[in-house]
């Protein structure tokens, strides 16, 4: 069995976490099931570890995540109690015994926000680090995984605009070299190019052991320059033909990063601050390039089995391995704040917007560009927007109404990277009251 072989065998279940989900990447057409090897069930013996103390491997189902969203959407749209409740004083209570139910059941911290045109509800319970003290509060920030790539494909479209690029235009035309096929910019922020997300083949490349579960998430500290991620998308099995499906692709976004900075001549956190976050309004966020936080903040830990390794702590996790893929931090205030300014016009025009918004593959999940939509539970044949995120131990969800009135936003820190769904907490406690409290 060849290294890469190994390291998704003896590590399937925290290489879930490096294709964490909708947050950080997924292959989801049967081409591209068909091009990876599945992640075998077993048992592996890590360094230094007795059998067993190892967890078992996690069959990895990149789209549990978006799912499990849109599961709970539906599941809010088919109760009429949605419609009942409504003294704000009820909605209120019953959301916040959700978030506290999500603790309870084993999330480390949980904070939440509904906003309507009558509500507007914020929560938080649990602690803001594993073996911590210190109570998570509505307005802590947490890392957003992939909610950082809806506002990376806001900057490229920004540049579409100024007439710097076209969806036409080729990555290789701008960095050459940079991927192993030519693809369009349209075809990276649909995840139509069929580049591979390629996240493990950055950790295997850090990693001593390949099934030292230990080393594995002591090298998500490390640093990942543009040249790591480079070669590793040249590592990685590409795909699909590029145009021929969806396949959900960090490497597709670090690239788009790699592309603005070169155009503009800036760092990313630059033109996210003065082009998103400032004019979003997003006071609280930020696209950090090394693991030190200062102030409060939502660190990310993973929980591998009762049975197994047990919990880690990912506080030293460093952003660079996300890079424009998802290493964004922000608060579900301001997470609310950009979904508005996107859906509005705020940041580009309406026709961008609309263009955004505009499924171009309905396989899996309705993806436009950066962007998904699922049914609104509140109202037949209308959509919400957004996106979701997992880091390898936090997940996101950030949702809003077209008309930027209703707003969903959720940040879990405490992550069931476990064989078992039902190991920890079940997300739909809290996402089903939301998704109801906005109809």
């Amino acid at each position: 069995m060849n290294a890469h072989r190994r390291v998704r065998a003896a590590l399937g279940v925290v290489v879930a976490g490096a294709l964490p989900l909708t947050g950080a990447g997924m292959a989801t057409t049967a081409s591209a099931a068909s091009a990876v090897p599945a992640t075998p069930a077993v048992t592996a013996e890590p360094a230094a570890r007795a059998a067993d103390a190892t967890p078992a491997a996690a069959v990895d189902d990149p789209l549990a995540l978006s799912r499990q969203v849109r599961d709970a959407a539906e599941q809010a749209a088919s109760a009429p109690a949605a419609r009942t409740l409504t003294a704000d004083a009820g909605i209120r209570r019953q959301l916040d015994r959700a978030v506290s139910t999500l603790v309870d059941d084993g999330a480390v911290a949980v904070t939440a926000r509904v906003e309507t045109p009558d509500l507007t509800w914020s929560g938080a319970d649990g602690v803001r680090e594993l073996g911590g003290h210190a109570p998570a509060r509505a307005d802590d920030p947490f890392r957003v995984a992939s909610n950082t790539k809806p506002m990376i494909a806001m900057l490229v479209m920004q540049e579409i605009e100024q007439g710097t690029w076209t969806l036409d235009t080729s990555v290789e035309d701008v960095l050459p070299g940079a991927l192993p096929q030519d693809v369009t910019i349209e075809q990276l922020l649909s995840h139509t190019s069929g580049a591979p997300t390629a996240s493990e083949y950055l950790i295997l490349d850090k990693m001593q052991d390949p099934t030292d579960i230990d080393e594995y998430f002591e090298v998500l500290g490390e640093h990942y320059s543009d040249g790591d991620h480079v070669r590793a998308v040249h590592t990685a099995p590409w795909m699909l033909e590029p145009g021929t499906g969806f396949s959900y692709s960090n490497a597709g976004f670090v690239t788009l990063g790699m592309m603005l900075e070169k155009v503009n001549r800036t760092d990313l956190d630059e033109l996210l601050e003065e082009r998103v976050f400032e004019p979003a309004g997003m006071r609280r966020s930020d696209y950090p390039e090394s693991p030190r936080k200062r102030g409060p903040f939502l660190a990310d830990a993973a929980y591998t089995g009762a049975d197994g390794a047990g919990w880690y702590s990912i506080r030293h996790f460093d952003p660079t391995l996300f890079r424009a893929a998802g290493a964004v931090t922000s608060t579900t205030k301001d997470l609310a704040a950009f979904n508005e300014a996107l859906v509005t016009g705020e940041l580009v025009e309406p026709e961008t917007v609309a263009d955004m918004l505009t499924p171009r593959s309905a396989e899996t999940i309705e993806y436009g560009l950066g962007t998904y939509r699922l049914p609104d539970p509140c109202v037949p044949g209308e959509y919400l927007y957004g996106h979701d995120g997992a880091s390898f131990g936090t997940l996101s969800v950030n949702l809003t109404s077209l008309d930027g009135e209703r707003q969903v936003s959720l940040g879990v820190t405490g992550r069931n990277v476990t064989a078992d769904p039902e190991a920890l907490y079940d997300l739909s406690d809290l996402l089903v009251p939301m998704f109801e409290a906005t109809c």
